[in-house]
């Protein structure tokens, strides 16, 4: 039952956001054109994941099960979304944003700048995490290295 209410707050809480930074959810997860430090929120796809960036889709999208880079995902919503995000150092750490609000919690709110590794379930920081799309909206899942995610994968775990 408290697995439950846990997993309902953070659905709430990252509804909240994405409503906080005028988001709409798309039913695809496409790769947009990056832009400096601009973000176009009528155009927002959701969610991803990884500092070095993998090679995209064929079809020129990640998708899920995809790492991502680090800059194409909001790491306050946790979304993959599609083009450069506003980039936010703390502590000589690099972590992005999708819009304002999140460009000043960042720095603000060190819980938005750690994740539960799912493999492990230990807390890692975004900043170094492998990104991972877990989701058909986006949806990303932060692990400690690539070593846990295919763990998590070959162990059957994700949804």
């Amino acid at each position: 039952m408290r697995t439950f209410g846990m997993k309902s707050l953070a659905v709430v809480g990252v509804s909240l956001l994405t409503i906080a930074c005028g988001e709409a959810k798309k039913e695809t997860v496409e790769a947009a054109p990056a832009q400096e430090n601009h973000v176009d929120h009528a155009n927002h796809d959701m969610h991803a994941m990884h500092n070095d960036t993998p090679a995209m889709a064929a079809s020129g999208t990640y998708k899920k099960g995809d790492a991502v880079p680090s800059d194409l995902v909001c790491m306050v919503n946790d979304a993959y979304m599609g083009n450069k995000q506003l980039e936010v150092e703390v502590e000589g750490k690099m972590y992005y944003g999708c819009c304002e609000m999140c460009k000043t919690r960042i720095p603000q709110d060190a819980t938005v700048r750690a994740a539960v590794d799912p493999y492990t379930l230990k807390s890692v920081d975004k900043a170094t995490a492998y990104i991972v799309i877990i989701g058909n909206n986006g949806e990303v899942a932060y692990f400690e290295n690539e070593d846990n995610y295919k763990k998590f994968v070959a162990e059957g775990k994700q949804g």
